[in-house]
């Protein structure tokens, strides 16, 4: 669960620290205060991404650190970033370029890590994600997570886009002569200039460290004439100094062993000095190039220079393009021979793909039943009666894609009576609200943490209620973080916490105070519409409230 979350120069937020407790926690105040702000920031310590738009006026920087016990984590993630401890410090910051910085327990990660443990350690319903169910492809999204599909669809995936590919080659090999003779005079041409030059790879690298030598031989050649005879020629040469000192200081070492030690030194230096002249009279013969030899270097570097702007950009990938292009000729001159085996082939890639089609619809098809049925029993206690709710899966066996075949729609009703259709159609805006909380309750499974950002939209009354013990349910044996504007919701609440947003008129900041006992009471009033703190009416009703909701 979280037990701490703490917020810096997140959006209009300066610093907030809290620390839900587990079961229902419910965050209230005004319109605009910063309630989703702080979920956000939760959000953004899970890998959600950041803009610096975010960082509060004036800061250099935001961060958020969160702080999550290892309960419940699957013993693979555990062990890959929190072996042997019982707490989870995840932290990020982000900075003006854009630079943001992670970690696990003070351990530097990839922003990927964190949204990586964060499937497993919280699921987010956003302020208008009732919304999305209404989009058929959210619909396939849910339907597939129930029923565990990822793998089996990754592999539909990769099927689909084999298949395409052997379609595409076989459309290119039954295509009219006119378009075969073009395209083989495109490519015969385009490889034609290609082993013209016959490019060898590294080559044009080769080229570049020997040109800038050739082009100042002659001043190179001076100045290794010059540098050679200092060293070696004249009679006062660093060589013939060097042996004259050698001598004196042999002589030396013979009337004093303690001069030994310099002898040895000076043995080992003209030893260097030797060498050094001898690599540079070597230097000196490389450098005698005739100028033809120099012209011919520099018009072949030209050459390969205009392979790579047209094929390249390396040399690399002109040998490449060399293969390709006479695959593609072999392909358009040998057509006629290849047709049917790519015919074969592209049959072979669709079969593969429609049986794998065929198992997603039947395991689909099969979900679609329990999901329908566990999503009427989650939400058939929140004010409805007479519903249905079912999920049509259809297969479309002529237009498979990388999904699969099928179109998946969400059918209600919400009356007896009344034939179920298409959820976009039947159901109002409370409705869908119902509808994801329901989702949600039954695809969470054994996250620990759920929040809800006005899960509650579009609901009131009674039905308002029946939302709030819903949420109190939920949230047994784990947490939940809930923000709400109704009082009926809050008021089923096992943690309080008031989000009230300031300002001097310069600068505006936000505050997060736990509330207990009385101040519940009279935050509960303050959402029933109370005028002050003296309204007792709207006090007496705020306390009924919470003792029905927590004899319910």
């Amino acid at each position: 669960m979280l037990r701490k979350l703490c917020v810096r120069n997140f959006a209009v937020i300066s610093e907030v620290e809290f620390a839900p407790q587990p079961g229902l926690n419910v965050f209230t105040g005004e319109t605009g205060a910063g309630k989703s702000v702080a979920i956000s920031a939760l959000g953004f310590a899970l890998g959600a991404r950041g803009s610096v738009s975010l960082i509060k006026d004036g800061a250099e920087q935001l961060e958020v650190c969160a702080e999550f016990d290892t309960q419940g984590l699957s013993p693979a993630l555990l062990q890959k970033y929190a072996p042997d401890e019982k707490t989870l410090v995840l932290q990020r910051t982000l900075d003006h370029k854009g630079k943001s910085k992670a970690s696990i327990n003070r351990r530097a990660v990839a922003a990927g890590a964190l949204a990586e443990l964060g499937k497993e350690l919280v699921d987010f319903h956003g302020q208008h994600e009732h919304q999305s169910l209404l989009q058929p492809d959210i619909q396939l999204q849910l339907l597939d997570q129930y029923a565990s599909l990822q793998p089996l669809r990754t592999k539909t995936a990769a099927a689909y886009q084999q298949w395409r590919q052997a379609q595409e080659r076989l459309e290119a090999a039954q295509m009219s002569e006119q378009e075969k003779a073009r395209l083989l005079d495109l490519y015969s041409f385009q490889l034609g200039e290609i082993e013209k030059i016959r490019p060898q790879l590294g080559e044009d690298t080769e080229l570049e460290q020997k040109l800038p030598q050739l082009k100042h031989a002659g001043r190179l050649l001076e100045l290794a004439g010059q540098a050679y005879q200092n060293l070696y020629e004249d009679e006062n040469s660093a060589t013939a100094l060097l042996g004259r000192a050698a001598r004196h200081v042999r002589e030396m070492a013979e009337l004093d062993e303690h001069a030994a030690s310099l002898a040895e030194a000076l043995e080992n230096a003209e030893t260097l000095l030797s060498d050094a002249c001898a690599d540079l009279s070597a230097y000196q013969s490389d450098l005698h190039a005739d100028p033809q030899t120099l012209d011919n270097m520099l018009a072949r570097h030209e050459k390969l220079k205009r392979l790579k702007l047209k094929y390249g950009p390396e040399l690399a990938d002109v040998l490449q393009k060399e293969e390709e292009l006479k695959k593609q000729i072999d392909n358009l001159q040998n057509s006629q021979l290849h047709e049917e085996e790519l015919l074969r082939t592209e049959q072979k890639a669709r079969a593969e793909l429609d049986r794998l089609c065929q198992d997603l619809h039947a395991k689909r098809t099969a979900a679609a039943q329990k999901l329908s049925a566990q999503l009427v029993k989650e939400i058939t206690p929140l004010g409805f009666k007479g519903l249905v709710f079912e999920i049509a899966v259809e297969m479309n066996e002529e237009n498979p894609g990388p999904q699969g075949a099928d179109e998946v729609t969400f059918l209600f009703s919400p009356n007896p009576g009344q034939a179920p259709r298409p959820l976009a159609l039947a159901a109002s805006g409370g409705e869908l609200s119902r509808v994801m909380l329901g989702l949600k309750t039954v695809l969470a499974g054994s996250i620990p943490v759920m929040v809800f950002d006005e899960v509650d939209s579009g609901v009131g009354g009674r039905t308002a209620a029946l939302v709030g013990e819903k949420l109190h349910a939920v949230a047994q044996g784990r947490q939940v973080l809930c923000v709400t504007h109704l009082a009926s919701v809050a008021a089923c609440a096992d943690a309080f916490f008031h989000i009230e947003k300031s300002t001097d008129g310069k600068t505006t900041d936000v505050t997060l105070t736990p509330l207990n006992g009385k101040n519940i009471d009279l935050e509960l009033a303050r959402m029933l519409g109370a005028a002050s703190e003296k309204d007792q009416t709207a006090l007496l009703h705020a306390q009924e409230m919470r003792q029905r909701a927590h004899k319910a």
